[in-house]
């Protein structure tokens, strides 16, 4: 295993974390973990060297906590340094934070919590955390040991990620939505090089994209057969990630002990700069190729927004895109179904047609809906869902 500078800490973490977002479970159901087989595959990581292991509250429906507190006894607790974090979205009171990290640390049967992170923090979220005196209580539980560190986790903008970066002087990480194709989307590379830039250790999430960029469409992996070097398309996109110095540590949320192996030993291999100038480039180009199976050409810019009937019209074009680009339908029907609010999705749309003399793309959006959501929500095919 490689280690790296965990920010300003006198402490090295492993260049690989594990996530317990993705572990194994019985039955699809994502609530009732494999813990035989999650403990075998977490053992595995931390006697191959992984220190850093990352889970949250409402992880596996709440269970992905309990299982690490029993998963990590027999000294395993001892070898790693264990982060978690404060579901913010159920926080009303400043009393909620002392409730919910007791709860944790009696699930996690532990009496602290190394790294303690507000969860998902945007734009609202961060300025109801800072106006409940979230932060003070974090600052009291350091002080008392309960936590080791006050961290956050992030999904919003640059300008917001920076704005939080800057609005409290106590952080020791971030952790961000990171990888070859987000590198301008959230916090993107300028976020990383900016929370790095201030001391603060840098956490990646969704390194491979939720699994999007594992067993790619064909256009895609023939670039990557392209190279002199071989490696699956998982290796490249964690190379891609370990090759720069901001990057603390990569989480992975392993689901077999099969991706478990594969990215110890992908781990072993990385460092800094190792990438050739060559290899830059292939990586650019995938970037690139994927860019150019995107069907529709939003840019996400908003302008089209708001929509006089709630509809989202950014995200209903991202989640089909993401999709296609992918080759991932399942994915992105999940997304929509599960994760998209019902009254901004696609088939709200009227066809008034007032957002598309805002589109600086002039997309037809109100002839896209329809089929955006014959894909996402009636789960036709693709193919018979485009504009000619």
């Amino acid at each position: 295993m490689k280690y790296r500078r965990f920010g300003k800490l006198d402490w090295q973490v492993s260049a690989l974390g594990f996530g317990c977002m993705r572990l194994p479970v019985i039955g699809g159901d994502h609530a009732n973990i494999d813990e035989q087989e999650a403990t075998r595959m977490l053992h595995y990581a931390i006697d191959h060297g992984v220190n850093y292991v990352d889970t949250a509250y409402p992880y596996h429906g709440g269970n992905s906590e309990y299982f690490l507190g029993r998963a990590l006894q027999g000294g395993y607790r001892d070898r790693i340094r264990l982060a978690t974090k404060l579901p913010c979205w159920l926080v009303e009171s400043a009393d909620d934070f002392d409730k919910f990290l007791n709860e944790q640390l009696k699930r996690l049967q532990t009496d602290h919590i190394d790294f303690y992170l507000l969860h998902g923090l945007g734009r609202e979220r961060w300025h109801k955390m800072r106006d409940l005196g979230i932060l003070e209580r974090a600052e009291k539980a350091k002080a008392d040991g309960r936590i080791g560190h006050i961290c956050f986790s992030f999904h919003d903008s640059y300008d917001v990620f920076k704005e939080i970066v800057d609005g409290y002087d106590g952080w020791t990480a971030c952790q961000i939505q990171y990888n070859y194709m987000d590198i301008e989307n959230q916090a993107g590379t300028k976020g990383l090089q900016y929370a790095a830039s201030k001391g603060l250790a840098v956490v990646i999430m969704e390194p491979l994209l939720g699994g999007r960029l594992v067993n790619p469409p064909q256009p895609i992996q023939e670039l990557w057969d392209s190279a002199p070097q071989k490696r699956t398309p998982a290796a490249w996109a964690l190379q891609w990630l370990w090759n720069q110095p901001e990057v603390s540590v990569v989480l992975s949320g392993m689901s077999t002990m099969e991706q478990v192996q594969e990215n110890v030993a992908s781990a072993a291999a990385s460092e800094v700069g190792s990438l050739s100038e060559e290899e830059l480039a292939l990586i650019a180009r995938v970037r690139a190729r994927y860019r150019e199976l995107c069907p529709i050409p939003c840019t996400r810019c908003g302008y089209c927004m708001p929509c006089p009937n709630g509809v989202n019209i950014p995200r209903n074009f991202e989640i089909y895109n993401e999709g296609a680009m992918y080759d991932k339908p399942e994915h992105a029907r999940d997304a929509y179904t599960r994760w998209f609010p019902e009254p901004e999705r696609a088939n709200q749309c009227i066809g008034c047609r007032e957002c598309e003399d805002k589109c600086p793309q002039q997309i037809p959006i109100s002839e896209w809906m329809p089929l955006v959501h014959q894909v996402l929500g009636e789960g036709r095919p693709y193919s018979e869902c485009r504009l000619t």
